[in-house]
């Protein structure tokens, strides 16, 4: 981003000193007429006719020019030499004494100029050089005045520039995590278990041969429950409703699989219903139970869906772990927690609560 400095910006600068040096003026006149209000130039001013009062105008404003060209001046030069962002402490301190001992100059000069071609006095008394000095300290004060605004002016300027770049840069570092963040929800979305698809084949290819009506109805459930995937790849969350009404197709391909040997029990209040959760996750933790732990008329596998008072879904199975299990492809779990914590920055808890592997899931408004 470009950054205004005194004396870069040609159009800024006509129009600064338009305004500023009747200002230096003013202020100029103020100052010192409070420093010496009985000074015998102001009866003087009263006295003088109108012609007078123009060349005394004309004269104060290119004495207000003149402070105004040496604070300009000693900054456009000191930007060159002397950078703020190179050396601030320096700079500040070499600026107002830079811009003093140009003002002084100028000031000797002009007043040189003066008493040599337009305004030469008969006698030079003690008072008038004491008002000469008096002259000379009102426009250093005006000069350090005017350059304190110069300073301010610029250090308000890189503050908001600052303020700005920082904005943009946050913008560009969200747009950055954003695309990021869609690109890997993408990736966590395709990413579909083995072992789902190779169990599901298996158990429709046993079914066409044994009872053809029945592997119609698996193949259709089957086809739901992709059709489903496939849906919701491009949606980041869905209703509670619509992941349990999925489900149920999904039970139907587990009891095909499993028969009574795997309970999946639902309990749900309608409030929880309305919430937002991941697509998939349900179908993700049954899977994750019944991989990892046996499943047998002996020993049967109970899984919990219900939602707590902390207002999170809970998805539970009873700790019956084979004891040779497949080795995890890290598909399950991970792929949940990572999900919210890129969509929602909430963390998924699980834990082990008297031979339940508990599964707690924030829910969500839509």
């Amino acid at each position: 981003m470009t950054e205004f400095r005194p004396g870069k910006d040609k159009t800024f600068n006509r129009n600064y000193r338009i305004v500023i040096v009747p200002l230096v003026y003013v202020v100029y006149t103020v100052v010192f007429y409070v420093i010496n209000p009985f000074s015998r130039y102001w009866t003087f001013l009263a006295n003088a006719p109108a012609e007078r009062l123009v060349l005394e105008l004309f004269i104060g404003l290119i004495i207000s020019w003149l402070i105004t060209e040496s604070s300009l001046t000693s900054t456009r030069w000191l930007d060159k030499v002397m950078p703020w962002e190179t050396w601030p402490l320096r700079r500040f301190f070499t600026q107002f004494a830079a811009v003093l001992l140009a003002v002084f100059i100028f000031l000797k000069a002009f007043d040189f100029v003066i008493i040599r071609f337009i305004d030469k006095p008969a006698e030079f008394t003690e008072e008038d050089q004491m008002e000469e000095w008096q002259f000379v300290s009102v426009s250093m004060l005006v000069a350090i005045l005017l350059n304190s605004v110069h300073t301010g002016s610029y250090f308000l300027r890189r503050w908001k520039n600052s303020m700005v770049e920082a904005a943009q840069l946050q913008l560009h570092a969200a747009a950055l995590k954003e695309t990021a963040m869609q690109a890997q929800l993408q990736s966590l979305k395709l990413q579909l278990d083995p072992h789902f698809l190779f169990n599901n084949f298996s158990t429709l290819s046993v079914l066409i041969e044994e009872d053809a009506r029945l592997a119609t109805s698996f193949l259709e459930k089957l086809s739901r429950v992709y059709r489903y995937m496939i849906s919701n790849l491009n949606n980041d969350v869905i209703s509670l409703q619509q992941e349990l009404n999925f489900i149920q197709s999904y039970i139907f391909l587990i009891e095909i699989r499993h028969g009574e040997n795997v309970i999946i029990q639902t309990s749900v209040s309608p409030h929880s219903m309305e919430k937002g959760i991941p697509p998939i996750t349900l179908q993700l933790l049954i899977e994750n139970a019944i991989k990892h732990n046996i499943a047998s008329a002996q020993q049967p596998l109970y899984v919990r869906i219900y939602d707590d008072a902390e207002g999170n879904l809970v998805v539970s199975n009873s700790i019956q772990l084979i004891p040779h299990a497949l080795p995890s492809t890290r598909l399950g779990l991970a792929n949940i927690k990572e999900r919210y914590a890129l969509l929602f920055e909430k963390e998924v808890i699980v834990e082990e609560v008297d031979q339940q592997f508990v599964v707690k899931l924030p829910l969500v408004n839509l």
